[in-house]
């Protein structure tokens, strides 16, 4: 029998195509909406054996809505998963699965930040808009000539040294688990060694409760003056409000954020006319040396094949009884 995957969000322009091509090869069956899952939409779920989420709310009243409908487990379509009450899942026997992907996406985007935030092309775009051509303001600096320090040296956080190894630059490395690849182009330092000495610092971890704020004020007032600040990772590392207190001092030169530590409700929507709730949001907008993209550092073909893919290889294996490198049930 096949296994059934209702999937929230399913995105009809990309998403859509790549799950009827692959169900069929993988004995899976699905049907879909493209909205976010509620208590009262989470009744479409009914009959299937799993759901597939992007990041949402799904917190210890959902979990137990869809267990109450039957559905088995939870199959995120995302890296991170700290969005799931998994411990609510486990109580009551459900799975839970992330995804992985090529890491090129994530790790390139990552640098293009970088490469932006350090000379200055978010401004200079803007002020090209009202054909402002001059050059002061605009002078950057050369990556080539900078300490990066990169938080988390998973597959993610490699492709970025591995890349950034051709630039020149001298390379910092910081976790808990260091790995010996790394070692042949990067140093691995203590974390307060690393705020310290980056010019630029990219984070490449998932979030958890230890690691929650992990840019916080006591770190920012430890770091160089003039740092530059990549966030592709998780929101939730990073304080806002400490963030924008180092900016409107100037302690934080520059930053290149994909995600925000309050950014359900707002990527993913088009939010075009709206008064949006958001201050941070407002205040991050509003500073030249910030560059604001939407959660968009995975979004590449390859990556989004991938994590369609893992999601039907996820469930039907939580179906059969098998293994899958997904699972992070009990992580």
């Amino acid at each position: 029998m096949a296994t059934k995957v209702f999937f929230y969000t399913l995105r009809p322009y990309d998403e859509l195509g790549i799950a009827q091509r692959l169900a069929p090869q993988l004995d899976v069956e699905f049907g879909s909406v493209q909205e976010y899952p509620t208590l009262e939409n989470a009744e479409l779920a009914k009959g299937y054996d799993a759901v597939s989420v992007t990041p949402c709310d799904m917190s210890a009243p959902m979990v137990k809505r869809f267990h109450e409908l039957g559905v088995k487990s939870i199959c995120c379509r995302s890296i991170g998963y700290d969005h799931v009450d998994r411990e609510t899942a486990r109580e009551l026997g459900m799975k839970v699965a992330n995804v992985d992907y090529p890491p090129n996406g994530v790790a390139n985007f990552a640098i293009m930040l970088m490469l932006m935030s350090l000379r200055k092309a978010g401004h200079i775009l803007k002020r090209g808009e009202a054909q402002d051509y001059s050059l002061q303001g605009k002078i950057g600096r050369d990556i080539s000539t900078c300490t990066v320090g990169v938080i988390g040296t998973g597959r993610i956080g490699r492709t970025v040294l591995q890349h950034l190894s051709g630039f020149g630059c001298r390379l910092l490395a910081y976790d808990l688990y260091p790995n010996e690849e790394v070692k042949k182009i990067a140093e691995y330092v203590p974390l307060e060694t690393l705020l310290a000495e980056s010019d630029v610092i990219t984070l490449h971890t998932n979030a958890t409760e230890e690691n929650h704020h992990l840019i916080d004020t006591k770190a920012i007032e430890s770091m160089k003056p003039g740092v530059t600040i990549i966030n592709t990772a998780r929101g939730k590392l990073i304080d806002s409000d400490a963030l924008i207190a180092g900016l409107e001092s100037g302690k934080i030169g520059a930053a290149g954020l994909d995600v925000l530590e309050n950014e359900n409700g707002l990527y993913y929507y088009n939010r075009m006319g709206d008064v949006i709730p958001n201050p941070e949001l407002a205040a991050l907008r509003s500073m030249p040396n910030v560059i604001l993209t939407d959660h968009t550092a995975f979004y590449t073909h390859e990556d989004v094949e991938s994590m369609v893919r893992g999601v039907l290889e996820s469930a039907a294996a939580f179906e059969k009884g098998q293994p899958t490198r997904h699972d992070v049930t009990n992580l």
